[in-house]
């Protein structure tokens, strides 16, 4: 079976062909650092990371580039709004530079928390600014965009092809856009839009300004990806990806722009993926749900347990975040983690054949359209059979699949020996057990919990494991 992967442009699930064979270009939008990322934008960033491992799996050398948003942007769909890089200054009484720096050390510092691998490329606005005016002036030569008092304009109707990746109808998107438009606007159409804006009128007092052929000013909200991809991987590259809030907007203009500027397709393959939903609802400030990762480890929860619970859902499909459902992840997290720590225990040995079939059915799910369900289920199941079989030899199939699963099993700690007077209630426990004594093994359950010992019971035996102090009775 090859890679297939349900591309977003022909709304069809299609056979993964790379431009050059063996290598893949792969451009993911990164955060604008003006605010924490929240664990809603990590499912993005985690389903990507997915797809870059599966293709390293199968034997792709990906060039991944990932945008760092560090410019101040007028964020709304109509070039209105508010500039987030000089609110997030405001907020905390810092410059805009100072407020890019350290969001931008929280975000990959949260990333190595999630255990993504960091792009082969992280490109900062800041620093690609000239190719930005380079772009916006070859979109000008070519006609396609005109200068006005206040900015330069994309202008929409002539590219034919502006609604080929959601599908709207244009008419549709400009009535859309219309209520959003200030009314000095001097756009000629209403889906219209900045390539740069400049620093006169009510741009005049903008912080960030660079210099450009029509004088001082910032660049547009979209020109940005445009530029920068195509300056590292290429007028034409393979896999574009990100929410699918950015489809009609975001992601529609960064096609517009390339292919308008090249006469080229911009990219082969777009993949997004679908919101998370916390208690069932939307994320927001207001609601008090708006998770970060440090708030599952203020719980004692391991962020890569959030792994795990991503994984439980296809990645263009509606997840619900509850801590619950953490809480249960954590538990699934904890458990193969035991798994692993009694095969090495069991010593190393040549793997048994019927590991095959695992392999097999690991490999399908993932050339799938990155089906981590069926993944999961295929490690379960695999861990499962090792039980029934008492045949623990599998930690080199299990090590494979983590290069895609990224959970860290070859590096787990060790829990090391518990003190003799716990393992001892461990053993009366279950001698309590035996004589079907249940009143006295949920007492020495009980004296365990509140001394930081979980117990699970299986078919093969009693698994101990050392709680974090937060979960402790």
């Amino acid at each position: 079976m090859a890679l297939k992967l349900h591309n977003t442009l022909t709304r069809k699930r299609e056979t993964f062909e790379s431009l050059e064979p063996g290598k893949v270009g792969m451009y993911t939008c990164g955060p604008t650092v003006y605010w924490f990322a929240h664990i809603g934008n990590y499912r993005t960033y985690l389903f990507e990371d997915v797809l870059r491992r599966t293709l390293e799996y199968l034997g792709y050398k990906v060039e991944h580039v990932m945008n760092i948003t560090d410019v101040g942007h007028l964020t709304s769909d109509a070039d209105a709004g508010a500039d987030k890089m000089e609110e997030g200054a405001r907020r905390e009484g810092k410059t805009v530079w100072d407020i890019a720096q350290f969001y931008t050390d929280a975000f990959f510092k949260d990333m190595d928390e999630l255990n993504i691998e960091r792009p082969s490329v992280v490109c900062k606005a800041t620093e690609h600014v000239g190719d930005m005016i380079a772009l916006t002036r070859r979109l000008v030569e070519r006609g396609f965009a005109y200068e006005t008092d206040e900015a330069i304009y994309f202008h929409v109707p002539l590219f034919k092809d502006y609604t080929q990746l959601d599908r709207q109808r244009l008419e549709d998107k400009a009535v859309a856009v219309r209520a959003e438009v200030q009314e000095d606007s001097q756009k000629r159409y209403p889906a219209d839009f900045a390539l740069w804006f400049k620093a006169i009128g009510r741009f005049a007092n903008h912080i960030m300004v660079w210099d450009s052929p029509w004088g001082k000013g910032f660049p547009g909200w979209h020109i940005e990806c445009s530029a920068m991809s195509m300056k590292y991987l290429g007028e034409t590259f393979d896999i574009h990806c990100g929410g699918i809030d950015a489809i009609p907007v975001h992601h529609t203009n960064e096609i517009a722009q390339a292919e308008a500027a090249t006469g080229k397709k911009f990219v082969r393959y777009w993949l997004h993926g679908q919101f998370l939903r916390v208690d069932g609802g939307k994320m927001s400030k207001s609601l008090g749900n708006l998770y970060l990762v440090d708030d599952m480890k203020a719980k004692g929860l391991n962020p890569l347990a959030f792994r795990i619970m991503c994984f439980s859902a296809h990645y263009r499909a509606h997840l619900n975040f509850t801590w619950e459902g953490m809480a249960s992840a954590q538990s699934a997290l904890d458990s193969l983690y035991d798994f692993v720590r009694e095969a090495k225990r069991a010593g190393d040995g040549p793997e048994p054949e019927w590991v095959a079939e695992y392999r097999s059915r690991f490999k399908e799910a993932i050339e799938d359209d990155l089906n981590m369900p069926r993944a999961m289920s295929a490690v379960w199941d695999l861990r499962g059979e090792a039980y029934r079989r008492q045949e623990m030899n599998v930690l080199p199939t299990l090590y494979d699949f983590d290069k895609v699963l990224g959970l860290k099993l070859e590096s787990i700690p060790e829990e090391g020996d518990l003190e003799p007077e716990l393992m001892t209630l461990i053993r009366d426990r279950e001698d309590a057990r035996t004589a079907r004594d249940w009143k006295r093994a949920d007492e020495i359950r009980e004296e365990l919990a509140s001394r930081g010992i979980s117990l699970e019971d299986r078919a093969d035996g009693t698994v101990w494991r050392k709680l974090p102090s937060e979960g402790r009775e």
